[in-house]
């Protein structure tokens, strides 16, 4: 029986006629016949998300706080309102430049006269009012005092030229917070508006040390002090005078026949220089007598 051999192809031969009988075909696919595709990978299922774990709470920013004044109400809501009453346009020009330089604080009105002081209070409602002794129509213990008698009255800090005992112990019994001369610096101008703004009370460093004792000091040796003009028997008529006791009640009370007290009367007008029973009690009284 004879062999059928396939011989294997030589280079360049011509390729086997696979139509003949016996002739067979090579292994693999054929050229006319389209290869198969790959499968596709089939789509991963999509994962669940998980839930989020709830995370540290961000903390809410602070608010920012005030800072509280010595009454214990928060300062910074609104600045210390303060009226200026001097009658130096100069000096309230630059005070108020002074006091507007520094955070919290501003002049909301000024006056000159004791007669503007009510008016300028009730428009513009001022937390301190700034006031000077030496006024055109008066003395501004007279506006203190008017000031003292009203509701929710404002508290007044005197800033003036004079240092002496008599003023400043007129002014603490009129109801003063604040008492300063004139060349305090301008740090303790601001301490003294604020702290008086704060319910406080100030009093300047010339004159604090001799406040006890001004207080503490017997009235018979305060009105000699107040009006050295005159003698001890005429400075104590004129205290029973601003107390406001007739000269016959002054007479019972001195063991002096009334017509004494009328030549003492006489003598006190004339060394005070004033015209009438009134005004030598205003001198008096502003000076810090007849309260007892």
């Amino acid at each position: 029986m004879n062999e059928h051999r396939v011989d294997e192809p030589q280079p360049n031969a011509p390729e086997p006629d696979l139509s003949q009988p016996g002739t067979l075909r090579p292994e693999g696919p054929r050229r006319d016949e389209p290869k198969p595709e790959d499968p596709m990978p089939e789509d991963p299922m999509p994962e669940e998300p998980k839930p989020m774990e709830p995370g540290p709470a961000e903390p809410k920013p602070a608010e920012p706080k005030l800072a509280e004044s010595g009454s214990g109400e928060p300062q910074g809501v609104r600045p210390v309102r303060v009226l200026v009453v001097d009658d130096h346009p100069l000096f309230r020009e630059g005070l108020k430049a002074a006091l507007e330089s520094a955070e919290g604080i501003s002049v909301v009105a000024q006056a000159e006269r004791i007669a503007e002081v009510p008016g300028a209070v009730e428009r513009s409602a001022p937390d301190v009012v700034i006031m000077d002794l030496s006024l055109p129509d008066g003395s501004g213990l007279e506006a203190l005092r008017t000031l003292a008698g009203r509701e929710q009255a404002p508290p007044v800090l005197m800033l003036t030229m004079s240092d002496d005992d008599g003023n400043l112990l007129a002014a603490l019994q009129a109801g003063a917070r604040g008492y300063l001369v004139k060349g305090a610096g301008r740090e303790e101008v601001l301490h003294a508006v604020r702290t008086v703004a704060a319910g406080g009370a100030v009093f300047g460093g010339e004159v604090a040390g001799r406040i006890a004792e001004l207080l503490a000091g017997a009235r018979m040796r305060e009105a000699g002090q107040l009006f050295p003009e005159l003698t001890a028997r005429e400075a104590e008529v004129l205290d029973l005078v601003a107390r406001g006791l007739d000269n016959r009640r002054i007479a019972r009370e001195l063991v002096v026949a009334e017509k004494t007290v009328r030549n003492h009367v006489t003598h006190i007008f004339e060394k005070l220089h004033v015209g009438t029973r009134a005004e030598a009690v205003a001198r008096a009284r502003d000076m810090g007598l007849g309260d007892g």
